[in-house]
Order: structure tokens, then sequence, then C-alpha cells
């Protein structure tokens, strides 16, 4: 069976430094953080008293209001993120057939804040169990993707992967094969995650995993730098309209690229730590390539997963010289998350924006927050350091890697 051909036509972010994909664009390639103090809530007896936050972003400017007090935040932001997306795919809903039109998405918590305020409630209560009647409909991961098709009465696949922070590239992937394999002829993929909340902030923190920088949120997140102490939680949505190419052709669609493969690993090791040596993310970048037909020597930039953990960087960063050998010199490798933070579950989709973005552009954004060479880390290796660099980008990967080992990585193509 001869596979068929996917390519990128619509592009949705919803981001703490931009509320579309013009203004995340733009502020990757200025070195933004959206780090700031956490104003949802009060952090006084908090380890971690920032986060990366949506900024001047409000539901009820997208979606009706009644809806959207039907829907927790990370429906909210799916829900703007794919609308972007969907409309710079110019797609015509009145002609389409909606029911070779799927919607796979990523979510790796869901609706956290409102299970937090409804057990909080009845805490407060004398035990009699009032719950909002909305309370699972909006909990649950898999209703971003419901509402989504709801809205645009898309009949195809649907439903949510979650696989922690790998959760919208396996989305990805999936909605990648539903194409492929003649199942679809447009996927609307992605991921979201509202995971700011005083759970999640409390979570997070009990495990260690976050940066204390508390005097200097802006400068928190630091992949790759010696002096990194955890990663700095985000929150948003991004969305991607995937399409079968000879679709996409016949109505005169804008294509931003080919996304010619995808890969998943285990790292059968630990349920939060990476394997030192990398061997999962070996194995992913592996398959990734296999997946594509490509050689490592094909690949000009890597977003990495990048979180700015100490182990997490290092592993990553080995698995790359593995892999790629003596080409990783050549490849400018960067991690955004030095600016978004880590948005969970939505970080797969914001990320393979970025990376599809950056081929569109011929810039490569920097990794920001770099002050201090760690010595456990390749000095060959470009990093793209606090500065944008410019690269023509014809391959283009992106890795992301989840709590349970979970690990998944897209690559994509510039168009012939």
């Amino acid at each position: 069976m001869e596979l068929k051909r996917v390519v990128v036509t619509g592009l949705g972010a919803l981001t703490p430094i931009g509320n579309t994909k013009e203004a995340y664009w733009d502020a990757l390639i200025s070195g933004k953080s959206g780090a700031a103090p956490i104003t949802y809530f009060d952090t006084e007896k908090f380890k971690t008293k920032f986060a990366c936050e949506l900024k001047d972003f409000n539901a009820t400017d997208f979606i009706d209001r009644k809806l959207a007090g039907r829907m927790d935040k990370f429906t909210q932001y799916a829900m703007v993120a794919s609308d972007e997306a969907i409309e710079d795919a110019k797609l015509n809903l009145d002609s389409i057939n909606k029911l070779r039109v799927g919607v796979i998405w990523g979510a790796g918590i869901g609706g956290l804040e409102t299970f937090q305020d409804e057990v909080l409630n009845f805490a407060k209560g004398d035990g009699t169990p009032r719950f909002n009647p909305f309370f699972i409909p909006k909990m649950i991961a898999d209703i971003a993707p419901g509402n989504i098709s709801i809205k645009h009465g898309f009949m195809g696949p649907n439903y949510t992967t979650v696989s922690a922070c790998a959760s919208s590239a396996n989305a990805m992937f999936d909605a990648l094969n539903s194409i492929r394999l003649g199942h679809c002829d447009v996927v609307i993929t992605g991921g979201s995650e509202a995971a700011v909340t005083i759970a999640g902030m409390g979570g997070f923190n009990a495990m260690h995993a976050l940066s204390t920088r508390n005097e200097s949120p802006e400068s928190a997140s630091r992949p790759f730098d010696a002096t990194r102490d955890g990663f700095v939680l985000g929150e948003g949505a991004g969305a991607l309209v995937l399409e079968e190419y000879e679709h996409a052709k016949a109505r005169g669609a804008k294509i931003y690229a080919e996304f010619i493969g995808g890969g998943l690993s285990s790292d059968a090791y630990h349920m939060t730590a990476p394997h030192p040596d990398g061997k999962g993310v070996v194995a992913v970048m592996k398959n990734c390539l296999q997946n594509a037909g490509l050689n490592p020597k094909d690949v000009d930039h890597i977003n990495t997963h990048g979180t700015s953990t100490p182990l997490g960087d290092v592993a990553e960063l080995k698995a790359i010289s593995e892999v790629f050998g003596d080409h990783a010199k050549h490849i400018n490798i960067n991690s955004t998350k030095s600016m978004t933070g880590h948005l969970l579950g939505a970080a797969g989709a914001i990320e393979a924006i970025a990376s599809i973005m950056a081929m569109e552009n011929g810039v490569i954004p920097p990794t920001i927050n770099h002050t201090t060479v760690d010595e456990n880390i390749d000095p060959e290796l470009n990093l793209t350091l606090n500065k944008a660099q410019k690269r023509d980008i014809k391959v283009a990967m992106s890795n992301t890697f989840g709590f349970g080992g979970h690990n998944a990585c897209v690559l994509f193509k510039k168009i012939d």
C-alpha cells in the first residue's frame, strides 16, 4: 500500500508569549520570556511563585459566555487555537466532506482546575455531594476534541492522546497516520493544557521539578545552562491542520511544510527521571528518521524537549550526539521552552509550530537565558544561544518526552 503524503496547511497558537501564531513567532525571534509572578491564586506559601501564564486572554472574547462556562480552561484554549488554525487553512466548511475530517488532540492532564475546584467546594460543605452537573464533562481529557468536532461538525476519528508531556506529539503522529493510510483527508491536531493551578503548582513543587528562581522569573527557564534548577510551568494550546497533499493542492491551499514522519519509544526506566544515557531518546529519533526515510545528515534543526532540568537536558543532548554523530555539531539545536515554559501536553504542538515557522522564515529562535557553560554538555553543539540565527532549513525535528518514559518525535520538511 502506498502511503499518502501529508502536509500542514493551518497553524494556531495560544501561548504565554503570544495569543496568535504571528505574535508567538515575533516573540520567539525576539527572545521574549513568558515567565512572571502567578496572578491566578495567592502563592505566599508556595515554593515556586511564578509560571508562564497566558497574557491578556479572555475566553469570552472568542466563545459564548454560557458555553465557555461549561468548559475547563484547557478546552477553551483548544477551541481558540483550533479556530485560528482552521481559519488559517482557509477550509471551506460548507463544501468539505466532514465524514473525512478528524480531530486528534493531546492533553497530559485535562481539566485539572475543574477537578480541584469541585473537590475543594465539596470539602467546604456539609458532606452532601453537591457537584456541578458539568463537572465530569468539563474535566475529562477527551472533551477538547469533542467540542471542536461538535462546533464544526467534523465526523471523522475523534479522541485524545494522553502520554504526559509527549501527548500532543503523539496526537500529531496519530493524525499523520490517519491521513497516510487513507482514513481521513484532513485532521485537526495539536494539544492544550491549563495546569497553572493550586494543584498543579503544588504537585510539581512536591516533586522538586519546578525552578524556584523567584527573584528572577523571566530568567528561570534556562535549558542547557549549568545553573538550571527545574522547569517553568506554562499553559496554552497549539493547533495544526494536517491535510492529504493532493486534497490540499486541489483546493489551492497554502502549504507550510510536509509532515514526513514520526516516532515513538519508551525509556522503560523510571516514572519521572530520564535514562541517564538517553536510550529511549536515541530510539525515538532513530525510529522517526526511519519512518521518514531520512538519514541523520538530512536534519538541519532540532527543537529539543529541553525543559531546563539538570538530568533531562544532558541526557537529550547525549542522545542527539549518539544518533547524529559528527553531523550533530552542524545542526541548529534550540529549546523554545526557555521562552514559553513547559506547556506539558501542549508542548509538542507549540514546538512543532515553532519548527515549521522557523523553516518558513529561515530563522532559528534562540535558547535564551544561557549564562554559564555546563561541562557535561559537548561545547561543539550549536545550541542557538541567546540570539536567533538565520538558517536555510530543509528538515526540522521536534522532540517531546513525558513522565512515564514516553518519547515522541516528529519531522517536517520544506515542501518541494
